[in-house]
């Protein structure tokens, strides 16, 4: 894998993601110290299906750093002229699906010594919803189970569809559709399952940053369906917020991604709500931020796009030798929440599910306590 490459292993085919919080900004768990560059993956944590089965996370992406200060990366840039208030939404809080690997395990292990602190830290917060696997058949029912519990509960959910043709350019998260016209009937039941209430999408880890595999006409494709994919999920719904790929701030120049996403329909309103960025990955709060503005104003989309940022598991930012698969040391970041209050940062998400190998710790996409406890522990 290149050292710029970001990867999501995806293994079985269901699990959903963590606990409704009220939302809250947090600061970053970090502890004192600097951590400079490094290579980290993507991952997929949960996918919804009848009845449940397991789909895991693991995924490759380099990283910047993480203390206290802001890293190498250069610092956030004055805000633009939309305020973090302009994009503020009705709903405040996230939607933790009832059906993950976490929950199991606390459940199933009650007087572990581990789990009041694999509870409390990690089980008790919201994360993303996984749908990694090709099932057309049952794609709009699994995408409906999970928007319609968070309608129910006036929570916002976040989901990410992850099977494009190709992902992972032939690396341990291969899979997907078998092409792109399949991929495309696939969005279409995917997007029949949005409802009407507020959701976010995180669309298609990788699928622009990590696409140097594919032939120019191969890209072109893509990313042809990429842009297909966000209008036809906004159409859908249209309070779906759709984000795209923006790789992270150790990976591509910000001009260079930008470029890349704009021929994605990232910068069009009608497909895009802006960009996502640090899924699986370790890299700094504060580097992500500013690394995400420079994209977008490279982007010169309309003045609403915003970002999205995993903080999953970038509390101590990323490891300085570039590990990216398991790699010890690291904590969990700051809290899932849609109030950053930060310009053009629309929210700190839990993309990947902490706790989840990513293939040193256990199974990629499997769920390890004690990965899970380091990463909870203070």
């Amino acid at each position: 894998m290149l050292a710029a490459a970001s990867v999501v292993v995806a293994v079985g085919t269901a699990t959903g993601m963590l606990s409704a919080l009220d939302d809250r900004q947090g600061s970053d768990e970090a502890r004192p110290g600097l951590v400079s560059g490094s290579l980290s993956p993507s991952s997929p944590s949960a996918v919804p299906s009848a009845p449940r089965q397991v789909s895991p996370s693991v995924s490759p992406s380099a990283s910047a750093s993480e203390s206290g200060k802001a890293s190498t990366s250069p610092s956030p840039r004055k805000a633009s002229p939309r305020s973090a208030k302009t994009r503020a939404t009705t709903v405040t809080r996230l939607y933790r699906y009832p059906d993950s690997q976490v929950l199991d395990w606390v459940q199933d292990h009650p007087s572990d010594w581990r789990a009041d602190a694999i509870a409390a830290r990690i089980a008790d917060r919201p994360a993303a919803v996984w749908f990694a696997d090709y099932t057309p058949a049952t794609i709009a029912s699994r995408v409906r189970a999970v928007t319609s519990g968070g309608a129910a509960q006036g929570r916002v959910p976040v989901l990410v569809p992850y099977a494009i043709p190709d992902r992972d350019c032939g690396g341990a998260s291969q899979g997907g559709a078998p092409d792109l016209g399949a991929y495309d009937a696939w969005i279409d039941r995917f997007a029949a399952g949005l409802g009407s209430a507020e959701v976010v999408v995180v669309l298609e880890p990788d699928s622009i940053a990590q696409s140097d595999c594919l032939s120019d006409a191969g890209r072109a494709d893509r990313f042809a369906s990429l842009a297909r994919a966000g209008r036809v999920l906004k159409a859908a719904n249209p309070r779906a917020r759709v984000y795209y790929d923006a790789g992270h701030s150790a990976w591509r120049p910000a001009a260079e991604q930008a470029a890349l996403l704009k021929q994605a329909g990232a910068a069009s309103a009608a497909s895009s709500d802006g960009i996502f960025s640090n899924v699986s990955n370790f890299h700094t709060t504060s580097a992500e931020i500013a690394y995400d503005r420079r994209v977008l104003d490279d982007l010169a989309g309309p003045s609403t796009l915003g970002a999205v940022i995993d903080t999953s598991r970038n509390g101590n930012g990323a490891p300085p030798d570039g590990e990216w698969c398991d790699p010890a040391g690291r904590k969990i970041g700051r809290p899932p929440t849609l109030n950053t209050g930060e310009a053009k940062i629309d929210a700190y998400l839990w993309v990947k599910l902490p706790g989840e190998s990513d293939g040193c710790r256990g199974t990629p996409g499997t769920f390890s306590p004690s990965y899970a406890y380091d990463l909870a522990s203070p």
